[in-house]
């Protein structure tokens, strides 16, 4: 005769389940435009070195943004596990 399902043990693996895929695709959209800017950076740089304060500066800026929507997904991966109890 077969065990009946406990559904709070499924939630909870559905929630960590939930919190990986989160920050495994979270992070990787922040990772490839943090590659991408950092690469266009140097390239300016390159181009125009007397410019290279400015384009930090602007750099810098843009991966805040970036990094922005790994830390809203690091946020929703944690509430996951901690809250799908």
């Amino acid at each position: 005769m077969a065990q009946p399902v406990d559904l709070m043990n499924w939630a909870r693996v559905s929630a960590l389940l939930g919190a990986g895929i989160c920050m495994g695709f979270g992070s990787l959209g922040p990772a490839l435009g943090q590659g991408i800017t950092g690469a266009k950076a140097c390239e300016a740089i390159g181009k125009k070195p007397e410019n290279a304060g400015l384009i930090m500066r602007t750099m810098m800026a843009a991966m805040g943004f970036t990094e922005s929507s790994a830390v809203y997904c690091f946020v929703i991966a944690i509430l996951l596990i901690f809250m799908g109890k």
